[in-house]
């Protein structure tokens, strides 16, 4: 009989904190924060442990070569209980989210799950592999954003959505091991994802002015100018901090793997990817004006790597 623990192995559990960051990063920057955000993430990550459930299902066989310590091809959880817990997790975090976010969030929900099961049963090892799991992470951020203007956070959805595809174009590479010019493509958009998120928009600015306590067109009301100017300097140097972050502890991972491209380096690389993804949401949520909260966010990184060891991310 399974255990929680194999079940936790199956899933990735630990990876799942790498999750709620999309949605409230789409959240802040469509304006849509409020009290069914939280619902929202809970639905994206039971979605998340869905794919990866159905992933290992999917690569059953595959795995019992090259990975047969993983829980199916070890005997601890059958292909049947894998599969159905895929699906039970599947129709309970879609269902989840048109409970919390109706149509607007269903019309998000259904494309990400379908996205999810298509990535695992037709596209994982295809060269469209990398932008379809691209497409997952950016709906996710769209999900958060349902409540809102939407489009408002395409930009945020973009920036997810790049970084997911250089962790995965990693990813597929973990057994064999790479040759050095992946990881130097992989590198480069690191760079640019992190320049991206760095920059602060004028309604970032904004809204952390507004928050502050209310500013008129001369950025001052009933004498909070001054915490306003200084809550949206914040706002302006917060993103650039996070992502800072970001790129520096996934950027040396790949940085590794350029100097040496064997499958632990590459293993090593796609798990900074995944732990560390919590810092560039943190960003984007700051960016959004949100600066608590994308501290808040970005404090899952180093918890995720302290879960990692315990329970493989990838």
């Amino acid at each position: 009989m399974a255990t929680l623990a194999d079940v936790a192995e199956l899933v990735r559990a630990p990876a799942a904190l790498s999750v709620p960051g999309d949605v409230i990063a789409g959240a802040a920057a469509a304006g849509a924060l409020g009290p069914r955000t939280p619902a929202l993430a809970g639905a994206s990550v039971l979605l998340y442990w869905a794919g990866m459930a159905a992933n290992d299902w999917s690569d059953r066989r595959l795995d019992a070569v090259e990975r047969p310590e993983r829980p199916i091809p070890s005997g601890r959880i059958s292909p049947a209980a894998a599969v159905g817990l895929a699906a039970g997790l599947t129709a309970a975090g879609v269902g989840l989210a048109t409970a919390v976010g109706g149509r607007r969030a269903a019309a998000l929900a259904v494309p990400l799950a379908a996205s999810i099961w298509g990535y695992d049963l037709l596209a994982k090892n295809t060269a469209a592999g990398p932008a379809v799991m691209a497409a997952c992470r950016g709906l996710d951020v769209l999900l958060g954003a349902s409540g809102g203007r939407w489009a408002r956070a395409l930009p945020a959805a973009a920036t997810v959505a790049a970084h997911t595809w250089t962790v995965t174009a990693l990813s597929r590479r973990e057994v064999s091991g790479a040759d050095t010019t992946l990881p130097k493509r992989t590198l480069a958009g690191t760079v640019v994802v992190a320049a991206s998120a760095a920059v602060a928009v004028p309604r970032a600015r904004r809204v952390a002015a507004e928050r502050a306590g209310g500013t008129d067109r001369a950025g001052a009301v009933d004498g909070v100018g001054g915490h306003a100017t200084r809550s949206a300097g914040i706002a302006t140097v917060l993103p650039a901090v996070l992502a800072g972050w970001y790129a520096a502890r996934y950027g040396a991972a790949q940085a590794e793997v350029v100097r040496d491209p064997s499958a632990g380096r590459v293993r090593a690389a796609v798990g900074a990817g995944i732990t560390g993804l919590p810092a560039l949401q943190g960003a984007l949520t700051a960016r959004g004006g949100a600066g608590l909260l994308g501290l808040a966010v970005a404090a899952a990184a180093p918890l995720g790597r302290r879960l990692a060891r315990k329970v493989s991310p990838t």
